[in-house]
């Protein structure tokens, strides 16, 4: 039986909401992220947290609507609750050089260079956002971190495949789409 609820998991620019939209378009399942209930909305984005209650409500509720969904994103410090929900959990991780290449990618499709660079109006909140993504491969000193994740992931119930290294998003859509419940606890991809 193929998994019909799969949590997506990363670092941020893993590329794990990149797989999710792949996963839901060639599925038909429902994509959601943990950004949106994450934060709330503010512009510029990504500046004020929502409450821990109300990101699990706001799951919670999306998730009970449909019975094939992909979630996208890291819960790791607030989404255990949500943990008995998954069939499977998929974590990307990529190396560390070419992931921060991709979030300064995105920043700047996101932002504009000209809103970055220095004297831009958001020059200093991109590089804290940098350091702070830049410490998830090496540092314990964020919350997200490989070393954090790693040891979520060996408390889940549920089967976990892993896809490490630069890989292609037809090629993580056609790993995903291979597994099949009951054979096993985790997968290498």
């Amino acid at each position: 039986m193929r998994p019909r609820r799969i949590h997506i998991t990363g670092a941020a620019g893993s590329g794990t909401t990149t797989l999710g939209r792949a996963l839901a378009a060639a599925t038909g399942a429902v994509h959601l992220d943990t950004d949106d209930v994450y934060w709330l909305p503010t512009d510029p984005p990504f500046r004020e947290k929502r409450q821990i209650p109300d990101r699990l409500a706001l799951l919670d509720d999306a998730l009970g609507r449909t019975d094939r969904w992909l979630l996208a994103g890291s819960l790791i410090g607030w989404g255990d609750p949500l943990i008995p929900r998954f069939d499977l959990v998929v974590f990307l991780l990529i190396p560390p050089v070419l992931r921060m290449q991709r979030l300064r990618d995105r920043e700047v499709e996101r932002y504009g260079a000209e809103t970055l660079a220095p004297g831009g109006a958001m020059h200093a909140t991109h590089h804290a956002f940098l350091d702070w993504a830049e410490a998830y491969d090496t540092g314990t000193r964020v919350s997200r971190n490989l070393q954090a994740h790693e040891a979520w992931l060996s408390r889940l119930p549920c089967p976990v495949l892993r896809i490490e290294g630069d890989t292609t998003v037809e090629d993580r859509v056609r790993r995903v789409l291979s597994v099949r419940l009951g054979e096993g606890r985790a997968w290498q991809g």
